[in-house]
């Protein structure tokens, strides 16, 4: 039986493995509570010990929840520094999420045309849906190592330590897409 992350693997790259050989991105395990740099297949870097959504994660997150979204982003922004050191926005809510929202009856279809306008136009997703945002990777800043070490503690974010994030930065810019499952 294959793994998820195989899974994963075989879903991003398609059936032409070789075109994502040199493409970095990253995986977030949210039940090992992991993030790995991958280049294609090849793991380059491993951080444990992450912190995600006091809540858990979902594919239904909404605003408020405290749970890290599932799914495929990209990094769209960056802040540093940052009230938690580094911040690296993820361009949540997505297509995938919105039309999951409006399929539910989460989110209007006014609100869903704002998100899918932003999206089309290169910009950021509205950040203040009923469906949240303000969601990325980033540091402690001045955070609590020893709650970090304890808890899954963040709004819906993907936490690391300081010097992880200083670690993991030289591979996230604008555009690195990042699978969180």
């Amino acid at each position: 039986m294959y793994s998820k992350l195989f899974v994963l693997i075989l879903c991003l790259v398609g059936s032409n493995p070789s075109s994502a050989h040199d493409h970095i991105w990253i995986n977030v395990d949210t039940q090992n509570l992991t993030l790995s740099v991958m280049k294609g297949r090849a793991i380059q870097a491993v951080f444990d010990n992450i912190a995600i959504g006091r809540f858990g994660a979902s594919k239904t997150r909404m605003m408020g929840d405290n749970r890290t979204p599932l799914g495929s982003f990209r990094i769209d922004r960056v802040k540093e520094p940052s009230r938690y050191y580094r911040f690296f926005g993820l361009d949540f809510p997505n297509r995938e999420a919105a039309d999951l929202a409006l399929t539910e009856s989460r989110i209007t279809k006014e609100t869903w045309q704002s998100i899918i306008n932003a999206i089309e136009t290169g910009r950021t997703p509205p950040q203040n849906t009923p469906l949240g945002g303000h969601l990325g990777i980033h540091g402690l800043g001045q955070g609590d190592h020893e709650v970090h070490g304890l808890y899954n503690w963040t709004n819906g974010c993907i936490a690391l330590t300081n010097a992880q994030i200083d670690k993991l930065s030289k591979w996230l810019k604008p555009g690195v897409v990042v699978e969180i499952w």
